[in-house]
């Protein structure tokens, strides 16, 4: 368990009635909740693949960032609303509250989920399937944790999302 125990999750979700496709992580690092925003961890490669796919240039500040996601109509958030954390290990996380995620279901016209990794499928599974109803599809993680992806093989998987 982390030092300060439980840890909430502080950021909110992006979407708008444009939100096409769902991104879900498992939870912030603390990079990402020290910024206050999705993937800001450096070394995470989200943004580098995500710029590849819509073949546009990288989002560097938080509002070219939500600026890029809505006018591609991709939606994130993550499936994890609260859990204790050990810094940014997805392999520490335990006693889980998960996200409502009907907030963003009900509000746009999400035709597909995709998940960011095996710890947030194995979450999404866990947790949150049976409440939306919707299967998820698995992306290759863009962590840095994921070293053996490099960010051209990671951009040619998740092309998918462009289906």
């Amino acid at each position: 368990m982390s030092e300060s125990g439980k840890v909430v999750h502080p950021i909110e979700p992006v979407y708008d009635k444009e939100s096409k496709i769902l991104i879900l992580g498992s939870f912030p690092s603390v990079k990402s909740r020290e910024q206050g925003f999705f993937y800001g961890h450096p070394q995470n490669r989200f943004w580098k693949v995500l710029a590849r796919v819509f073949d546009e240039q990288t989002p560097v500040e938080i509002d070219e960032k939500r600026a890029f996601l809505l006018r591609n109509h991709v939606a994130v958030w993550d499936v994890i609303h609260s859990c204790d954390i050990v810094g940014s290990s997805d392999s520490s996380i335990t006693n889980v509250e998960v996200n409502d995620l009907s907030r963003i279901l009900e509000a746009a016209p999400i035709e597909r989920i995709f998940v960011n990794g095996k710890t947030a499928e194995k979450l999404y599974k866990k947790y949150t399937q049976k409440k939306t109803g919707r299967e998820c599809y698995c992306l290759p993680s863009t962590s840095p944790a994921n070293a053996a992806w490099s960010v051209e093989r990671l951009s040619k998987e998740w092309e998918v999302i462009l289906l």
